[in-house]
């Protein structure tokens, strides 16, 4: 099952890194990055922040793109050509082919996060100014903070994944975009409606507010760009909680995808 799984994977991601939108995301991403050192020329001082705040936010913008619209195909694309007839007809099970798809996909995504990561620390080993809070050489202070924030933008990533190869599996690409980046924005923003229906709201208001918030998949947790930028410590619990929490959610949409596709009609 594992080298079934591993195939499928490999497949995909030979396909996605074919695809024109893969190339033309990772390209854009990394002009960003490498952009970022002009604007921050612009500025009189704390020039390296904003390096590392655009450099992160491009991971996360152009990871999020890759997630969805590479990820809302997987399934539906294959129903739509009819290629997945050919594969489920060897001895390959739906929850094995699903299981191979979604690896491929995180494959894709890891690449885009190494070529991202690597551009954004060449641009600032090539940086010529250090800020002046900063002891020591740039790319040791740098290291560890970033990777933190890298990786957690990684488990966003994985978990919004989940999110859109769960809506390819019963409905149409173009749908299955919509829902996933709705998803997406939701998740974002139920922490702070959720701070705002604290105050003087109805109780069905309230009652409504946190039934989305706990629903939804909480994405604006792993966002700790800020903190990283501006050396504010983010506890290993913190770590240790969102970690499990990403694990634990998309192995649950991860097994509700594999119970639908598994009943699904294929035509």
């Amino acid at each position: 099952m594992m080298r079934q799984i591993g195939a499928i994977a490999f497949n995909t991601f030979k396909g996605a890194v074919h695809e024109r939108l893969f190339y033309n995301l990772l390209i854009f991403a990394i002009v960003m990055v490498t952009g970022s050192i002009l604007v921050a020329s612009l500025t009189l001082g704390e020039q390296s922040k904003i390096i590392m705040d655009m450099g992160l936010a491009s991971h996360n913008l152009f990871g999020m793109l890759i997630a969805v619209f590479l990820g809302t195909g997987l399934i539906s694309g294959e129903i739509e050509r009819r290629t997945i007839h050919t594969v489920l007809s060897k001895p390959v099970g739906r929850t094995t082919f699903l299981m191979g798809k979604y690896a491929g996909l995180l494959l894709t995504l890891f690449t885009n996060t190494v070529a991202i990561t690597a551009t954004l620390y060449v641009v600032l080993a090539l940086h010529p100014k250090i800020d002046p809070y900063v002891k020591g050489d740039m790319l040791t202070y740098v290291e560890p903070r970033l990777l933190l924030a890298i990786y957690m933008t990684f488990l966003e990533l994985m978990l919004l994944s989940a999110v859109a190869l769960l809506f390819s599996t019963f409905t149409t690409a173009t749908l299955a975009t919509v829902f996933s980046l709705s998803t997406y924005a939701i998740g974002h923003l139920s922490g702070t409606i959720m701070t705002m229906s604290s105050k003087r709201v109805s109780l069905a208001t309230r009652l409504l507010v946190q039934g989305v918030h706990y629903l939804f998949p909480n994405f604006s947790q792993f966002d700790i760009k800020n903190q990283v930028v501006h050396g504010v410590a983010v506890t290993p619990a913190y770590f240790g909680y969102t970690t499990g929490y990403a694990i634990l959610y998309l192995t649950l949409l991860l097994l509700i995808a594999s119970t639908i596709f598994s009943r699904r009609d294929l035509g």
